[in-house]
């Protein structure tokens, strides 16, 4: 299946994926997470094509200031921060601009996990088939903080799945995952929304409507650790994977 040169909408790429994605289809120990907010309508557009659970993983992006669409980091549930190599050293930025977007960020993840799950505990990945989505990757702090997020919760098998990505970026979040889909990866990419026909806002009204229609569709399930697979390590598109320290080679698999 070839990639188009550009996708119509999120929708439209989620069901590209999902094409891509397709070893995973109606497999229990499956579990789509997406990013709010962009990643979202994609993960929709997955999960109902392979019938497999939807979630949601909060994350917040670190704008740099002055520059708030160049994320310099990002901070998770618990605590968790993730930010840019030699920031600090940079001189573009001070440590306490780093706290002060931090707490911002926290209090937006608060917010969103109030709106959004209304009261709806997160699912146990335990063991599971995790595949994360977004609705791109530029410098890939979100996605990296959102990795590491995953693998504290002990899964089985993490995949990563996105319409498009800068190929220094894919390249450097490959080894960290056991799986990663990324459909075009442009040389001359400059920002996510220039791949996209439409790349509106996605707003919170969308995400909760997305999400309960998923979970209105998808009852939870429970007790999945006993199907879960062997991870193993795949590149789709990219060509620059390395194992992780510890890990045995990619053993290349066709989807």
């Amino acid at each position: 299946m070839a990639a188009p040169e550009r996708f119509n909408d999120r929708m439209h790429a989620g069901k590209l994926l999902a094409k891509r994605l397709s070893a995973y289809a109606n497999r229990l120990e499956v579990v789509v997470l997406a990013l709010p907010r962009g990643g979202v309508p994609l993960g929709f557009a997955i999960a109902q094509a392979l019938g497999a659970e939807l979630d949601v993983l909060l994350v917040g992006k670190l704008g740099l200031p002055g520059h708030e669409e160049y994320a310099m980091g990002a901070v998770g549930a618990g605590g968790l921060r993730v930010l840019q190599f030699g920031l600090l050293e940079s001189g573009l930025v001070t440590a306490e601009a780093i706290e002060q977007s931090a707490e911002r960020a926290m209090s937006e993840i608060a917010r969103r996990d109030r709106l959004y799950r209304a009261g709806r505990a997160p699912l146990d990945l335990t063991g599971r088939c995790v595949i994360l989505v977004d609705d791109g990757i530029a410098t890939g702090a979100s996605l990296r903080a959102a990795i590491e997020m995953v693998r504290q919760s002990k899964v089985a098998t993490l995949v990563v799945a996105v319409p498009v990505g800068a190929l220094e970026s894919v390249a450097a979040l490959a080894p960290e995952v056991d799986e990663l889909v990324c459909l075009l990866t442009p040389s001359d990419f400059h920002a996510v929304s220039q791949w996209y026909r439409h790349f509106e806002q996605t707003s919170d009204a969308e995400v909760q409507h997305l999400l309960a229609t998923a979970w209105h569709n998808t009852p939870a399930r429970a007790a999945h650790a006993e199907y879960a697979t062997p991870a193993t390590h795949t590149v789709h598109d990219v060509h620059a994977a390395h194992a992780r320290p510890g890990r045995s080679a990619p053993q290349p698999k066709n989807h």
